[in-house]
């Protein structure tokens, strides 16, 4: 807005001395009338030039404001362009990240597909070495199974053989050839055996050094395909007290009977229920032996003596 100048008339009020006060109000009013009409004719003067002046303030004012706002309009367009051009750089990263981030993952996927190639090569590789292995390990199996087949045919021709052997053996040791004739007599006991019905009886009268624990001693029954001596009744039990051995000099000898879980027990499962054949009572690990008309007695079964074998007698 332009500027106007305003004057202001100046009141001066002049106490008169010995006059009265009607005069005194004439006379300020007169006064003021005169400033008055001084101020205007001054005002009168001085207008032409002051609006001149409000004038071309005026203008020059419209002229700043047209500046300024010619300058804010290029700030805001450049702010605009700034904008544009800070979206169009972040866009221009993010695109190239992206791009970065697709050619790395294009590059590592070439190599995940490199390493599939080399992993799938290799384990054909192996697949065929494998294979090659188990054929191989396959041709020796067969082998094997052939040189097995041999060897079976040839155990089931050497048993073969062993049985006629044996059953020879058998023929020989039952049933021997009569002196200077060809005819054969059959008996219950392999020759060497004694017989009582329905047992066979073998006493083993060794020196001293070759006596063995009780343990040892039926193994070398069971190599005879038989065991040691089991007592069914009152007269085998006297037979294998009285009869059957007269050399030996402290004339004991193993029998099949033994201590098992507090019992004396014979080697075919039967409890010894006859008591008087023995006194003494079952002690663990302790066996029996038979004493020459003393009957039955009990002693370590670690001890070493002479022994009693027997087997069931054939019937002829």
């Amino acid at each position: 807005m332009a500027e106007e100048e305003v004057s202001y008339a100046t009141v001066k009020f002049k106490k008169k001395k010995h006059s009265t006060k009607v005069k005194k109000e004439e006379t300020v009013y007169d006064e003021v009338e005169v400033k008055m009409s001084k101020g205007e004719n001054e005002a009168k003067e001085k207008t032409p030039d002051t609006n001149d002046k409000t004038s071309d303030r005026t203008m020059s004012r419209h002229r700043h404001y047209k500046q300024l706002a010619c300058c804010l309009g290029i700030i805001c367009v450049m702010l605009v362009l700034g904008i544009i051009a800070v979206t169009v750089y972040h866009l221009y990263c993010k695109l190239s990240s992206d791009t970065e981030d697709l050619r790395r993952n294009q590059t590592n996927l070439i190599l995940q597909i490199h390493n599939l190639t080399r992993d799938s090569t290799l384990l054909e590789k192996q697949l065929a070495e494998k294979n090659q292995e188990l054929e191989k390990k396959n041709e020796e199996l067969e082998t094997e199974k052939k040189n097995l087949k041999e060897i079976i045919e040839q155990m089931t021709t050497r048993r073969d053989e062993l049985n006629v052997s044996r059953a020879q053996w058998s023929i020989d040791a039952y049933c021997p050839k009569e002196k200077n004739s060809n005819n054969r007599k059959c008996n219950a006991c392999q020759a060497g055996w004694l017989y009582f019905e329905p047992s066979c009886y073998v006493v083993h009268n060794a020196e001293r050094a070759e006596w063995k624990t009780w343990e040892e001693a039926r193994e070398n029954c069971r190599g005879k395909s038989s065991d040691l001596a089991v007592v069914i009744n009152e007269e085998e039990k006297k037979n294998v007290s009285k009869n059957s051995w007269k050399d030996n000099e402290n004339k004991r000898y193993w029998i099949g009977l033994r201590v098992e879980d507090g019992k004396w027990k014979w080697l075919d499962g039967r409890n010894l229920t006859d008591s008087s054949w023995m006194n003494q009572p079952p002690s663990d690990g302790h066996c029996a032996i038979s004493v020459q008309d003393e009957g039955f007695k009990s002693v370590r079964c670690d001890e070493t003596n002479p022994w009693i074998c027997n087997k069931k007698a054939l019937s002829v």
